[in-house]
């Protein structure tokens, strides 16, 4: 009875030794498990702060550049008008007060000769256009730097920032272009001044986090837009680091937000942490930063830290949650392994649907006696965004290949969309121009996702070998001749889906009979081994040879870039098309 005895409690022993030594090891993989924890979500918070600042600072700029677009149009757009009036000086403020009428965003207006004192000036204040003049005694315009930099550096210049005093008493800034005379001396400078009220506006409606601020100063450092209003145009950010708790190192980080870089960087002030996500104004020289607390970023992870306190302290109930929660991972991970297996097998079948929807007869007429082509396209995923494809109609043949911005699904699905447009606007127009412009407005109306595709179209006559063709922003064709494979002239207009209502240019050239073209997306020039280097455009051309007839050309080309890449994963999607103008007619 006692061996007994003794034995069970050497089990129970045991079993306690056993449950005790479990606990340990899960207080112990849970303290481990935080730090980790910790790190990694110091990590992310970081990347995702430096993310949303970086969104809001591009977006910031975009709105900028386009205030900017508009001045800088409305001022050039005017600049032959001044050219022709210059020898009617009386002429000259109806052109000020056509600038100032038509342009909400600008609030002035002057043309000041260079050789007279002679500036006609229109300004515009609560809904008045005055029209008066800038050559006054008080008023020395030949020194002001909206007139001498514009001359000195020979076209269009933004003026420093300035107050305006005894005027609109507001904030603005001075867009300034040199005009020149029928017989191409400077003769003139022609001015649009812009209120910066709405640049406080905009720059005031940026919240990355509740606390964050955010901040805009002048090529020359000087603050225009800041919450602590006593310092806007009054203090420069200079002289906001001496008060910095280590002021060379903010003054290091000022110079390189005022020399265009952008980044992020912290520095202490006040004895707080402080972030600070930089980017620039190119076009005016002006800096833009977003500042925001450290401890506002990280405040997600102090509360992770109290929570994993609680449960280090409740270990007993830590072991059932583990269970608890191990039983349910692994429920949890059959379920995402089932969906992972469906995802991927619905994956294999819009694989598929692409592939169905581009051209597999080469070319659509069998047995052609005007054109050999061959074309292919390799997704870097199961799905792509490189599209071709090619139609024979009326003895003409009209053909496209693009590359959608991005990858995956999204990418495939503007594909698909993109071929669906070429063909159907294909078959009945003939104009590349007017295919591209029609796909343009249809991918622009809409476009929430800011997705673009660059495409090449072009239409080729079988009969005599012309060929019109559009660029819209896509890589520059190949063309194959005796004289040797060179680039062909491209005007490279702008990408689909950017801009509404853009115009784009068309072109023309002619194959001789036996001459050719290779066309691609960037997947082929850009592809990489695992050193990192690019096959390249001179490997690309260099593998072109016109004696071969299309399909060797592109199976060639295929296996010459697989070898250069090597076990180097494909980052991009693939596509090439070879078309040779054959005419055996």
């Amino acid at each position: 009875m006692a061996s007994k005895k003794d034995n069970n409690n050497s089990i129970r022993k045991l079993a306690t030794f056993q449950s005790i030594l479990i606990v340990l090891v899960c207080v112990a993989s849970l303290e481990v498990t935080s730090l980790i924890q910790y790190y990694y979500s110091n990590k992310v918070l970081e990347e995702e702060a430096n993310r949303r600042a970086e969104g809001q600072l591009e977006a910031t700029e975009l709105q900028i550049t386009n205030i900017i677009d508009r001045v800088e149009t409305a001022v050039k757009n005017n600049i032959w008008s001044v050219e022709q009036q210059l020898d009617k000086p009386d002429s000259l403020a109806a052109i000020t007060r056509r600038i100032v009428q038509t342009n909400p965003v600008i609030c002035g207006s002057a043309i000041a000769l260079i050789d007279r004192d002679l500036a006609p000036y229109t300004s515009k204040a609560d809904g008045q256009t005055i029209t008066g003049s800038l050559a006054t005694e008080e008023y020395d315009y030949h020194s002001k730097e909206w007139f001498t930099k514009p001359l000195e550096f020979g076209r269009g210049y933004w003026s420093e920032p300035y107050f305006d005093e005894g005027g609109g008493n507001i904030v603005m800034t001075t867009f300034s272009v040199p005009v020149t005379d029928k017989k191409g001396r400077l003769a003139a400078v022609l001015t649009a001044d812009v209120s910066l009220d709405w640049l406080t506006e905009l720059v005031g409606n940026i919240k990355v986090y509740p606390n964050a601020f955010s901040m805009v100063v002048s090529r020359e450092g000087r603050i225009m837009v800041c919450p602590a209003e006593t310092l806007v145009m009054k203090k420069t950010i200079h002289e906001v680091a001496e008060s910095m708790d280590d002021a060379e190192s903010f003054n290091s980080l000022n110079n390189s937000m005022l020399s265009g870089e952008r980044g992020n960087t912290h520095f202490r002030y006040q004895g707080k942490v402080l972030y600070m996500f930089f980017d620039s104004v190119q076009r005016t020289g002006w800096g833009m930063s977003i500042v925001v607390p450290k401890d506002e970023i990280f405040s997600g992870v102090r509360r992770v830290g109290f929570m994993v306190l609680i449960l280090q302290i409740l270990a007993v109930a830590l072991l059932i949650l583990i269970i608890w929660a191990t039983v349910r991972s692994q429920r949890r991970l059959r379920l995402v392994s089932e969906k992972k297996n469906r995802i991927e097998g619905e994956l294999s079948v819009a694989r598929d649907i692409q592939m169905s929807m581009l051209p597999k007869v080469f070319p659509t007429v069998p047995d052609s006696k005007e054109v050999d082509l061959f074309a292919t396209v390799i997704p870097a995923k199961e799905v792509g965004g490189d599209l071709y494809d090619f139609h024979i109609r009326e003895d003409k043949l009209f053909f496209c290949i693009g590359d959608v911005s991005g990858k995956g699904v999204p990418a495939a699905l503007v594909m698909s969309v993109c071929r669906s447009l070429f063909r159907s606007l294909s078959s009945k127009e003939d104009s590349p121009a007017t295919i591209v412009t029609s796909i343009n407005e249809s991918i622009s109306e809409n476009n929430e996702s800011e997705m673009f595709v660059t495409l090449f179209c072009g239409v080729l006559d079988l009969k005599n070998g012309n060929m019109r063709y559009c660029n819209a922003g896509h890589n520059y064709p190949v063309a194959m001749n005796a004289d040797g494979n060179s680039f062909m002239d491209v005007v490279p207009n702008l990408p689909l889906g950017i801009m509404q209502g853009f115009v784009f240019e068309e072109q023309s050239i002619k194959l001789r009979t036996g001459e050719g073209l290779f066309l691609y997306t960037d997947g082929l020039n850009e592809a990489e081994n695992l050193e990192h280097a690019q096959f390249g455009e001179e490997r690309m051309i260099s593998a072109l040879n016109l004696k071969l007839d299309a399909t060797s050309q592109v199976k060639i080309m295929t296996e010459f870039v697989s070898a250069f890449v090597g076990s180097a994963p494909q980052s991009d999607d693939l596509s090439m098309l070879c078309i040779h103008y054959i005419n055996k007619a």
